[in-house]
Protein backbone atom coordinates (compact mmCIF):
# COMPACT_ATOMS: atom_id res chain seq x y z
CA UNK A 1 0.00 0.00 0.00
CA UNK A 2 1.65 3.59 -0.84
CA UNK A 3 1.93 5.74 1.69
CA UNK A 4 1.24 9.29 0.22
CA UNK A 5 0.54 12.34 2.02
CA UNK A 6 -1.25 15.42 0.33
CA UNK A 7 -2.75 17.18 3.64
CA UNK A 8 0.37 19.88 3.85
CA UNK A 9 -2.11 22.43 4.02
CA UNK A 10 -3.27 20.59 7.87
CA UNK A 11 -0.08 20.15 8.49
CA UNK A 12 3.72 19.37 7.18
CA UNK A 13 6.43 17.10 7.78
CA UNK A 14 9.50 18.59 9.54
CA UNK A 15 12.37 18.38 7.26
CA UNK A 16 15.28 16.28 8.83
CA UNK A 17 17.57 19.47 8.82
CA UNK A 18 15.43 21.40 11.12
CA UNK A 19 14.36 18.43 13.38
CA UNK A 20 19.24 18.93 13.60
CA UNK A 21 19.80 22.16 14.53
CA UNK A 22 16.65 21.91 17.33
CA UNK A 23 17.97 18.64 18.70
CA UNK A 24 21.10 20.89 20.89
CA UNK A 25 18.30 23.28 22.08
CA UNK A 26 17.07 20.28 24.24
CA UNK A 27 20.43 19.05 25.96
CA UNK A 28 23.68 20.65 25.36
CA UNK A 29 22.15 25.08 24.72
CA UNK A 30 19.23 24.31 27.33
CA UNK A 31 19.49 27.85 29.02
CA UNK A 32 16.99 30.25 29.80
CA UNK A 33 17.92 33.09 27.08
CA UNK A 34 16.91 35.88 29.71
CA UNK A 35 19.96 35.28 32.08
CA UNK A 36 23.09 36.40 31.91
CA UNK A 37 25.32 33.29 32.48
CA UNK A 38 27.49 31.68 29.57
CA UNK A 39 24.60 28.91 29.58
CA UNK A 40 22.01 31.73 27.94
CA UNK A 41 24.62 33.60 25.75
CA UNK A 42 24.66 31.54 22.60
CA UNK A 43 20.70 30.59 23.35
CA UNK A 44 20.00 34.43 22.85
CA UNK A 45 22.65 34.33 19.60
CA UNK A 46 20.63 31.53 18.34
CA UNK A 47 16.83 33.08 19.19
CA UNK A 48 18.48 36.26 16.90
CA UNK A 49 19.78 34.55 13.93
CA UNK A 50 15.90 32.78 13.52
CA UNK A 51 14.53 36.35 13.48
CA UNK A 52 16.69 37.49 11.22
CA UNK A 53 16.02 33.92 9.10
CA UNK A 54 12.31 34.92 9.15
CA UNK A 55 13.26 38.43 8.56
CA UNK A 56 14.52 37.75 5.27
CA UNK A 57 11.84 35.00 4.11
CA UNK A 58 9.36 37.56 4.58
CA UNK A 59 10.81 40.71 3.32
CA UNK A 60 11.14 42.45 6.43
CA UNK A 61 12.79 46.07 7.08
CA UNK A 62 14.13 45.13 10.78
CA UNK A 63 14.58 41.66 12.71
CA UNK A 64 12.69 43.75 15.48
CA UNK A 65 9.65 43.60 13.49
CA UNK A 66 9.38 40.01 14.42
CA UNK A 67 7.51 38.19 17.80
CA UNK A 68 7.70 34.83 17.98
CA UNK A 69 4.15 33.15 19.35
CA UNK A 70 2.89 29.81 20.01
CA UNK A 71 0.62 29.67 16.63
CA UNK A 72 -0.79 31.05 14.02
CA UNK A 73 -4.17 31.37 16.21
CA UNK A 74 -1.95 33.65 19.12
CA UNK A 75 -0.53 35.27 16.16
CA UNK A 76 -4.32 36.24 14.53
CA UNK A 77 -5.81 37.07 17.80
CA UNK A 78 -2.72 39.30 18.93
CA UNK A 79 -2.87 41.23 16.27
CA UNK A 80 -6.79 41.80 16.36
CA UNK A 81 -7.24 42.46 20.15
CA UNK A 82 -3.93 44.81 19.59
CA UNK A 83 -5.61 46.91 17.27
CA UNK A 84 -8.76 47.68 19.22
CA UNK A 85 -7.31 48.15 22.43
CA UNK A 86 -5.27 50.39 21.17
CA UNK A 87 -8.19 52.47 19.59
CA UNK A 88 -10.75 51.76 21.97
CA UNK A 89 -13.57 54.46 19.85
CA UNK A 90 -13.02 52.42 16.59
CA UNK A 91 -15.66 49.50 16.98
CA UNK A 92 -15.67 47.89 13.43
CA UNK A 93 -13.93 44.97 12.16
CA UNK A 94 -13.63 43.89 8.36
CA UNK A 95 -13.03 40.78 7.48
CA UNK A 96 -14.07 38.28 5.11
CA UNK A 97 -16.40 35.56 4.92
CA UNK A 98 -14.07 33.07 3.89
CA UNK A 99 -11.33 33.75 6.79
CA UNK A 100 -10.03 30.34 8.87
CA UNK A 101 -11.78 29.48 12.13
CA UNK A 102 -9.24 31.45 13.74
CA UNK A 103 -10.23 34.91 12.87
CA UNK A 104 -14.14 34.02 12.15
CA UNK A 105 -14.43 32.68 16.02
CA UNK A 106 -12.49 35.59 17.51
CA UNK A 107 -15.02 38.29 15.25
CA UNK A 108 -17.91 36.36 16.04
CA UNK A 109 -17.08 36.69 19.71
CA UNK A 110 -16.09 40.36 19.39
CA UNK A 111 -19.37 40.84 17.49
CA UNK A 112 -21.38 39.37 21.02
CA UNK A 113 -19.33 42.15 22.64
CA UNK A 114 -20.89 44.72 20.28
CA UNK A 115 -18.55 45.13 17.50
CA UNK A 116 -19.51 45.43 14.18
CA UNK A 117 -17.96 42.61 11.36
CA UNK A 118 -18.14 43.09 7.88
CA UNK A 119 -17.79 39.96 6.55
CA UNK A 120 -16.75 40.71 2.65
CA UNK A 121 -18.81 38.11 0.42
CA UNK A 122 -16.57 36.29 -2.53
CA UNK A 123 -17.65 35.09 -5.81
CA UNK A 124 -18.23 32.45 -7.18
CA UNK A 125 -14.37 31.89 -7.81
CA UNK A 126 -13.72 33.20 -3.98
CA UNK A 127 -12.55 36.45 -5.51
CA UNK A 128 -13.24 39.64 -3.40
CA UNK A 129 -15.06 42.99 -4.86
CA UNK A 130 -12.64 45.63 -4.39
CA UNK A 131 -15.07 48.27 -4.91
CA UNK A 132 -17.35 47.38 -2.43
CA UNK A 133 -14.19 47.18 0.50
CA UNK A 134 -13.23 50.79 -0.24
CA UNK A 135 -16.31 51.19 0.83
CA UNK A 136 -16.48 49.34 3.78
CA UNK A 137 -13.29 51.96 4.92
CA UNK A 138 -13.90 54.37 7.45
CA UNK A 139 -12.76 55.97 10.43
CA UNK A 140 -15.25 53.88 12.75
CA UNK A 141 -12.68 50.79 11.56
CA UNK A 142 -10.09 49.48 13.81
CA UNK A 143 -8.60 46.90 11.37
CA UNK A 144 -9.27 44.69 8.47
CA UNK A 145 -8.00 40.99 8.56
CA UNK A 146 -7.84 39.22 5.34
CA UNK A 147 -5.79 35.76 4.39
CA UNK A 148 -3.07 36.08 2.16
CA UNK A 149 -4.42 32.70 0.62
CA UNK A 150 -7.11 30.91 0.98
CA UNK A 151 -6.81 27.43 3.21
CA UNK A 152 -8.93 25.36 1.00
CA UNK A 153 -8.94 26.48 -2.71
CA UNK A 154 -5.43 28.33 -2.56
CA UNK A 155 -7.16 31.50 -4.31
CA UNK A 156 -4.70 34.60 -3.69
CA UNK A 157 -6.29 37.58 -2.22
CA UNK A 158 -4.75 40.91 -3.28
CA UNK A 159 -3.82 41.74 0.39
CA UNK A 160 -0.89 44.24 -0.66
CA UNK A 161 -3.54 46.55 -2.76
CA UNK A 162 -5.93 45.93 0.16
CA UNK A 163 -3.29 47.06 2.65
CA UNK A 164 -2.60 50.46 0.47
CA UNK A 165 -6.43 51.31 0.50
CA UNK A 166 -6.24 50.86 4.76
CA UNK A 167 -3.49 53.08 4.59
CA UNK A 168 -5.05 55.65 2.85
CA UNK A 169 -7.96 55.43 4.88
CA UNK A 170 -6.02 55.48 7.96
CA UNK A 171 -6.98 52.00 9.00
CA UNK A 172 -4.74 49.17 10.36
CA UNK A 173 -4.33 46.33 8.22
CA UNK A 174 -3.57 42.17 9.35
CA UNK A 175 -3.06 39.31 7.09
CA UNK A 176 -3.32 35.65 8.31
CA UNK A 177 -0.24 34.15 6.02
CA UNK A 178 0.08 30.98 7.32
CA UNK A 179 -0.75 29.21 3.99
CA UNK A 180 1.13 31.75 2.09
CA UNK A 181 4.83 32.01 3.87
CA UNK A 182 7.05 30.35 1.72
CA UNK A 183 5.34 29.55 -1.16
CA UNK A 184 5.22 32.76 -2.70
CA UNK A 185 7.82 35.11 -2.38
CA UNK A 186 7.22 38.55 0.18
CA UNK A 187 8.73 41.36 0.38
CA UNK A 188 7.08 43.50 3.32
CA UNK A 189 9.06 46.27 3.63
CA UNK A 190 7.64 47.92 0.22
CA UNK A 191 4.22 47.73 1.72
CA UNK A 192 1.74 48.99 4.14
CA UNK A 193 0.93 46.00 5.81
CA UNK A 194 0.81 46.61 9.67
CA UNK A 195 0.84 42.91 11.31
CA UNK A 196 1.05 39.29 9.44
CA UNK A 197 0.72 35.88 11.32
CA UNK A 198 2.54 32.80 10.45
CA UNK A 199 2.46 29.36 11.75
CA UNK A 200 5.38 27.23 11.34
CA UNK A 201 4.29 23.98 11.16
CA UNK A 202 2.47 24.52 7.83
CA UNK A 203 6.42 25.15 6.24
CA UNK A 204 7.95 22.12 7.95
CA UNK A 205 8.81 23.60 11.51
CA UNK A 206 7.38 21.77 14.32
CA UNK A 207 4.06 22.91 16.00
CA UNK A 208 3.70 24.88 18.20
CA UNK A 209 5.51 27.88 16.89
CA UNK A 210 4.56 30.82 15.01
CA UNK A 211 5.08 35.12 14.20
CA UNK A 212 3.48 37.88 14.45
CA UNK A 213 5.17 40.38 12.14
CA UNK A 214 4.51 43.97 13.25
CA UNK A 215 5.42 46.93 10.83
CA UNK A 216 7.65 49.39 13.07
CA UNK A 217 5.99 52.31 14.11
CA UNK A 218 2.34 49.98 14.07
CA UNK A 219 0.20 50.56 17.53
CA UNK A 220 0.69 47.67 19.92
CA UNK A 221 -1.16 46.47 22.91
CA UNK A 222 0.06 42.50 23.99
CA UNK A 223 -1.64 39.83 24.29
CA UNK A 224 0.11 38.13 27.29
CA UNK A 225 1.73 39.92 29.80
CA UNK A 226 4.52 39.31 32.29
CA UNK A 227 8.01 39.07 31.66
CA UNK A 228 9.95 41.37 29.08
CA UNK A 229 10.73 38.39 26.22
CA UNK A 230 9.86 39.57 22.71
CA UNK A 231 10.77 43.68 23.56
CA UNK A 232 7.60 43.15 26.22
CA UNK A 233 5.39 42.39 22.99
CA UNK A 234 5.08 38.82 24.01
CA UNK A 235 5.34 37.55 27.36
CA UNK A 236 6.21 33.73 28.34
CA UNK A 237 9.58 31.87 28.04
CA UNK A 238 10.93 31.73 24.77
CA UNK A 239 10.65 28.38 22.82
CA UNK A 240 14.08 28.11 22.09
CA UNK A 241 14.19 24.67 20.38
CA UNK A 242 11.06 25.55 18.15
CA UNK A 243 12.23 28.88 17.26
CA UNK A 244 15.23 27.91 15.96
CA UNK A 245 13.90 24.95 14.07
CA UNK A 246 11.46 27.92 12.58
CA UNK A 247 14.42 30.08 11.53
CA UNK A 248 16.05 27.10 9.71
CA UNK A 249 12.70 26.36 8.14
CA UNK A 250 12.52 29.51 6.94
CA UNK A 251 15.84 29.27 5.74
CA UNK A 252 15.19 26.00 3.46
CA UNK A 253 11.50 27.61 2.41
CA UNK A 254 13.56 30.35 0.76
CA UNK A 255 16.14 28.03 -1.15
CA UNK A 256 12.77 25.69 -2.08
CA UNK A 257 10.94 29.30 -3.34
CA UNK A 258 11.80 28.17 -7.43
CA UNK A 259 10.86 24.46 -6.80
CA UNK A 260 7.60 25.10 -5.40
CA UNK A 261 6.38 27.53 -7.98
CA UNK A 262 7.41 25.06 -10.69
CA UNK A 263 7.99 21.52 -10.10
CA UNK A 264 5.26 21.79 -6.82
CA UNK A 265 2.78 23.34 -8.93
CA UNK A 266 3.37 20.92 -11.88
CA UNK A 267 2.46 17.87 -9.47
CA UNK A 268 -0.80 19.82 -8.46
CA UNK A 269 -1.66 20.51 -12.27
CA UNK A 270 -1.33 17.15 -13.74
CA UNK A 271 -3.55 15.65 -10.77
CA UNK A 272 -6.56 17.54 -11.47
CA UNK A 273 -6.30 17.63 -15.11
CA UNK A 274 -5.77 13.96 -14.65
CA UNK A 275 -9.11 13.56 -12.54
CA UNK A 276 -10.87 16.12 -14.45
CA UNK A 277 -10.41 14.31 -17.70
CA UNK A 278 -10.64 11.22 -15.91
CA UNK A 279 -13.97 11.46 -13.40
CA UNK A 280 -17.28 13.24 -14.95
CA UNK A 281 -19.12 15.60 -12.86
CA UNK A 282 -16.22 17.25 -10.81
CA UNK A 283 -14.97 20.45 -10.88
CA UNK A 284 -12.23 22.87 -9.67
CA UNK A 285 -13.24 25.67 -6.81
CA UNK A 286 -11.28 29.46 -6.54
CA UNK A 287 -9.69 31.32 -9.11
CA UNK A 288 -7.90 28.98 -11.01
CA UNK A 289 -5.82 31.96 -12.39
CA UNK A 290 -4.58 33.44 -8.81
CA UNK A 291 -3.88 30.82 -6.74
CA UNK A 292 -1.02 29.12 -4.54
CA UNK A 293 0.97 26.24 -6.13
CA UNK A 294 0.45 23.52 -4.14
CA UNK A 295 -3.04 23.64 -3.80
CA UNK A 296 -6.30 22.05 -5.49
CA UNK A 297 -10.10 21.66 -4.06
CA UNK A 298 -12.19 19.45 -6.37
CA UNK A 299 -15.34 18.97 -5.77
CA UNK A 300 -17.08 15.71 -6.95
CA UNK A 301 -21.18 15.81 -7.63
CA UNK A 302 -23.67 13.69 -5.81
CA UNK A 303 -21.25 12.15 -2.96
CA UNK A 304 -19.88 12.99 0.27
CA UNK A 305 -16.26 14.04 1.14
CA UNK A 306 -16.10 12.37 4.20
CA UNK A 307 -16.60 8.95 2.37
CA UNK A 308 -14.46 9.79 -0.45
CA UNK A 309 -11.45 10.49 2.34
CA UNK A 310 -12.42 7.15 4.23
CA UNK A 311 -11.49 5.35 0.88
CA UNK A 312 -8.41 7.44 -0.12
CA UNK A 313 -7.21 6.98 3.38
CA UNK A 314 -7.69 2.76 3.07
CA UNK A 315 -5.57 3.00 -0.55
CA UNK A 316 -2.94 4.45 1.99
CA UNK A 317 -3.33 8.57 0.49
CA UNK A 318 -4.34 11.35 2.87
CA UNK A 319 -6.07 14.54 1.42
CA UNK A 320 -8.70 16.24 3.35
CA UNK A 321 -12.33 18.25 3.21
CA UNK A 322 -11.57 21.54 3.98
CA UNK A 323 -9.76 22.84 7.20
CA UNK A 324 -8.47 20.33 9.79
CA UNK A 325 -9.67 23.17 12.46
CA UNK A 326 -13.40 22.19 11.21
CA UNK A 327 -13.43 18.50 10.46
CA UNK A 328 -16.12 16.67 12.06
CA UNK A 329 -19.04 19.03 10.68
CA UNK A 330 -21.82 17.72 8.93
CA UNK A 331 -22.15 20.59 6.91
CA UNK A 332 -20.32 21.57 3.78
CA UNK A 333 -17.28 24.09 4.62
CA UNK A 334 -18.00 27.72 5.09
CA UNK A 335 -16.01 28.51 1.92
CA UNK A 336 -17.94 26.36 -0.15
CA UNK A 337 -21.06 28.01 1.01
CA UNK A 338 -19.58 31.43 0.70
CA UNK A 339 -18.83 30.53 -2.81
CA UNK A 340 -21.98 29.54 -2.81
CA UNK A 341 -21.15 25.81 -4.75
CA UNK A 342 -24.14 23.84 -5.43
CA UNK A 343 -25.04 21.59 -2.04
CA UNK A 344 -24.69 18.42 -4.30
CA UNK A 345 -21.13 19.35 -4.86
CA UNK A 346 -19.92 21.25 -1.70
CA UNK A 347 -20.53 18.27 0.17
CA UNK A 348 -18.27 16.32 -1.92
CA UNK A 349 -15.03 18.22 -2.10
CA UNK A 350 -11.29 17.24 -1.65
CA UNK A 351 -8.40 19.29 -0.77
CA UNK A 352 -5.20 17.70 -2.25
CA UNK A 353 -2.03 20.19 -0.81
CA UNK A 354 1.27 19.54 -1.82
CA UNK A 355 4.81 19.95 -0.70
CA UNK A 356 8.51 19.32 -1.80
CA UNK A 357 8.11 15.45 -0.48
CA UNK A 358 5.76 14.60 -3.16
CA UNK A 359 6.32 12.96 -5.88
CA UNK A 360 5.01 12.53 -10.03
CA UNK A 361 4.69 9.13 -9.53
CA UNK A 362 2.41 9.41 -5.91
CA UNK A 363 0.30 11.89 -8.56
CA UNK A 364 0.31 8.68 -10.80
CA UNK A 365 -1.21 6.33 -8.03
CA UNK A 366 -3.69 8.93 -7.33
CA UNK A 367 -4.96 9.28 -10.55
CA UNK A 368 -5.37 5.14 -10.39
CA UNK A 369 -7.36 4.94 -7.58
CA UNK A 370 -9.90 8.10 -7.98
CA UNK A 371 -11.48 7.11 -10.51
CA UNK A 372 -12.96 3.89 -9.17
CA UNK A 373 -13.40 5.33 -5.55
CA UNK A 374 -15.55 7.95 -7.21
CA UNK A 375 -17.68 5.17 -9.31
CA UNK A 376 -18.19 2.98 -5.74
CA UNK A 377 -19.28 5.76 -4.01
CA UNK A 378 -21.53 7.19 -6.68
CA UNK A 379 -23.13 3.38 -7.24
CA UNK A 380 -24.54 3.90 -3.60
CA UNK A 381 -26.01 7.84 -3.98
CA UNK A 382 -29.67 7.68 -4.48
CA UNK A 383 -29.13 11.03 -6.06
CA UNK A 384 -26.58 9.80 -8.74
CA UNK A 385 -28.92 6.56 -9.08
CA UNK A 386 -31.75 9.11 -9.89
CA UNK A 387 -30.27 10.89 -12.47
CA UNK A 388 -29.17 8.11 -14.47
CA UNK A 389 -25.49 9.86 -14.66
CA UNK A 390 -27.05 13.09 -15.74
CA UNK A 391 -27.19 16.48 -13.86
CA UNK A 392 -30.09 16.93 -11.64
CA UNK A 393 -32.70 19.04 -12.88
CA UNK A 394 -32.58 21.77 -10.41
CA UNK A 395 -32.05 25.29 -10.49
CA UNK A 396 -28.83 25.29 -8.48
CA UNK A 397 -27.58 23.36 -10.89
CA UNK A 398 -26.62 26.12 -12.74
CA UNK A 399 -23.35 26.89 -11.46
CA UNK A 400 -20.81 26.35 -14.47
CA UNK A 401 -17.45 24.68 -13.12
CA UNK A 402 -14.50 27.55 -13.54
CA UNK A 403 -12.29 24.73 -15.93
CA UNK A 404 -15.13 24.62 -18.57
Amino acid sequence: MPDIYLDNNATTKVDSAVVDVMIPYFTEFFGNPSSIHRFADGVAKAIKKARSQVQELIGAEHDSEIIFTSCGTESDSTAILSAIKAQPNRKEIITTSVEHPAILALCENLEKEGYTIHRMPVDKCGRLNLEAYKNLLSEEVAIVSVMWANNETGTIFPVVEMAEMANAAGVMFHTDAVQAVGKIPMMLQDTKIDMLSISGHKLHAPKGIGVLYLKRGTRFRPLLRGGHQERGRRAGTENTASIVGLGKACELAMEHMEYENVQVKAMRDRLEQGIVAAVPHCFITGDLNNRLPNTTDIAFEYIEGEAILMLLNKAGIAASSGSACTSGSLEPSHVMRAMDIPYTAAHGTIRFSFSRYNTMSEVDEVLKVMPSIVATLRKLSPYWDSINNEPVADPEQAFQPTYA
